[in-house]
């Protein structure tokens, strides 16, 4: 050894206390991993276990006579929920970071009919402070509204209770017999509103250039970016079907809770005026107008519900089972002797590829499953269940092209429209045999857009320039980003975009046997509502996804069938496996559960689904046939 090297320095000392610490994470990271590795082994037996149970069997509730049925979802109300990994599951709990689950519309109307006709159930109670939806949902909320009054009409109670109520929440309560709030509680109704964030002069101090391309007088996804207020066009559109949504909802209040019309209406204008005569009481602002029938603490609601259903075992509540043991109970195969009605689901925004169900519509996915349900020979219909504000006017071209051949094979396809079927939601409806949707369905944007930015002024300010030499006149594309956007590339990308419109009329005309330029003008990118959408021949019937499940089997000439839920199943190394990717990425950044804390978490979140966002437009052709303000 050289005298150099036996000499102590500090700089060694350094690099020999890193080394030590390094291996030290090494080893504590295959300790991890190992763990990992054993809670994925048990989770993967437990799981498989579970679902193999799950499809064979019906589980066993016990159910005491004359008990109530407790509603109380915990979660965000959807058409379809995700998949739920175990994995990410059990770290979640771990940590201690709560997210909000997701709530079938499906499974709250399987609960609903199955308690109507239970003996053994004598009321529901709705208890549903955990419970949300989205300002699209207007449609799944009146179909849960619809069940609650024909469980009523059976001669069956429902009563609502909670400390305060959301404006969803209320919607549902409404229909109870019996409302009751925590005397210091709180009911608000805002009504409905469409609001964006606009940062056009935002990008233009960071010397950011947008490039848009569109076609529509009333395509407005891209307006954040390309102006600092909403456009007359689109509050023009915007107006027209949030009048509806907030029309159905006051009219069904007032209904359901017997007002005077135009209560409910006055409660959300004039709310200031009438907390001024309470002394500024929330829950007596919402009792003095027969929003609530009492103001009660939680031991006198408790009180109140024992008295109607009777004391529990323990005698520390009422007879009761709730939603989700409930539901358990409601699962079991059919018998299989009759042809099927295939339900297929298309939920969330559409993407090119693959898209796990619930999550996304990956065209390669849904046309996958549609290709299934083409070769199966004992599917004879087919209901393809829409609740998407489009995307990919690429992948909803391969998913319609499967929609044709099921047509071709003889099959008939009815699309059902749940709360949002536009723009590329709308594309792959439009070949259907029938389509059918709610009064409040969101739907039409018929248009096309692409947008992106690029960055060479703001380069350009920090000293940042790209130059260089090409073959042909788009060469420069490859420089595009930190170098501009090519005239000549401009140009191309738009006839692309006007080539896309010009197909999605084409698509609309020859589906609904409408005149191109008829459809042009109820196109235009313009938002829709549903009972207007029928006017306008954009859809066939209005009615519910029960009323197309018996249209499709009346085009299949079917007396007796089954409804079989067609869809991807992936099997439980799929599920735990298949988003390594996306978690290795958020362990870097916004999941993080040492950073889990307060309005930290928040921005890191709203940072996360602003990425997320983005990575749903992923077109080849970067052609998008999606209504953002309508989600």
């Amino acid at each position: 050894m050289s005298d150099h090297e036996s000499k102590f320095t500090v700089w060694g000392f350094v690099k020999g206390f890193a080394k030590l610490i390094i291996g030290t994470l090494l080893l504590l990271q295959g300790l991890i991993g190992l763990v990992v590795l054993l809670l994925f082994v048990g989770v993967l037996v437990s799981v498989t276990n579970g679902i193999a149970g799950s499809e064979e069997d019906k589980v066993s509730v016990s159910i005491p006579d004359e008990a109530a049925l407790v509603l109380d979802p915990n979660g965000i109300l959807v058409e379809m929920t995700e998949e739920v990994n175990p994995l990410e599951a059990i770290q979640r709990e771990a940590y201690g970071i709560s997210e909000p689950t997701q709530i079938s519309v499906h499974d709250l109307v399987k609960v609903i009919r199955a308690a109507k006709d239970d003996k053994r159930i004598k009321g529901i109670v709705l208890d549903l402070g955990a419970f949300g939806a989205s300002m699209s949902s207007a449609s799944k909320l009146h179909y849960i509204n619809d069940e609650l009054i024909k469980f009523k009409q059976s001669g069956k109670k429902v009563i609502a209770v909670g400390d305060y109520y959301s404006q969803d929440q209320y919607l549902l309560a409404s229909t109870a017999d019996e409302i009751y709030m925590n005397d210091y509680g709180n009911l608000i109704v805002y009504g409905y509103g469409a609001y964006g964030t606009y940062v056009k002069s935002f990008l233009e101090k960071l010397k950011i250039t947008s490039h848009v391309f569109r076609v529509g007088t009333f395509k407005s996804a891209i307006e954040p970016f390309i102006r600092d207020d909403m456009s007359p066009a689109a509050k023009e559109a915007n107006i027209a079907y949030l009048d509806v949504l907030w029309r159905e909802y006051a009219n069904r209040v007032n209904s359901a809770r017997g007002l005077a019309p135009g209560t409910i209406e006055n409660y959300a204008n004039n709310l200031g005026s009438i907390m001024s005569s309470v002394d500024g009481n929330f829950a007596k602002a919402a009792l003095e107008t027969g929003l609530v029938d009492g103001l009660l603490s939680r031991a006198e609601m408790n009180e109140k519900l024992v008295e109607l259903f009777g004391e529990s075992k323990d005698g520390k509540s009422y007879k009761k089972v709730g939603f989700t043991r409930y539901l358990m109970a409601q699962h079991g195969p059919s018998d299989g002797a009759a042809p099927n009605v295939a339900v297929v689901t298309a939920a969330g925004a559409i993407v090119d590829g693959e898209a796990p169900v619930g999550r996304a519509v990956g065209g390669d996915t849904l046309a996958a499953t549609l290709k299934k349900a083409r070769e199966d020979d004992k599917v004879k219909a087919i209901v393809l269940r829409i609740d998407s504000p489009g995307g990919s006017a690429f992948a909803s071209d391969i998913i319609r092209d499967e929609i044709i051949a099921l047509k071709a094979a003889g099959k008939p396809v009815v699309a059902s429209m749940g709360s949002l079927a536009a723009s590329g939601g709308y594309w792959i409806a439009a070949d259907a045999d029938e389509i059918w949707a709610s009064p409040t369905t969101i739907t039409g944007s018929i248009g096309i857009f692409g947008y992106f930015n690029t960055f060479e002024n703001t380069a350009a300010e920090i000293g940042v320039f790209v130059d260089g030499v090409g073959t042909t006149t788009l060469a420069p594309m490859l420089a595009t980003g930190i170098g501009p956007l090519p005239e000549s590339a401009s140009e191309i990308i738009q006839l692309s975009i006007e080539n896309g419109y010009d197909r999605f009329l084409t698509i609309v005309g020859n589906g609904r046997g409408l005149e191109k330029t008829y459809v042009d003008e109820v196109g235009q990118g313009r938002v829709w509502i549903g009972e207007r959408a029928k006017d306008l021949r954009l859809v066939d019937n209005l009615g519910s996804y029960d009323d197309a499940i018996v249209a499709a089997a009346k085009l299949a000439k079917l007396d007796k069938y089954d409804v079989v839920d067609l869809r991807e199943r992936r099997t439980p190394f799929e599920i735990i496996l298949g988003n390594l990717s996306a978690k290795a990425a958020t362990s870097l950044g916004s999941g993080n559960p040492q950073q889990s804390q307060g309005m930290v978490t928040k921005i890191l979140k709203a940072v996360e689904d602003q990425a997320a966002f983005f990575e749903e437009f992923n077109d080849p052709n970067a052609a998008y046939a999606r209504c953002i303000t309508c989600e």
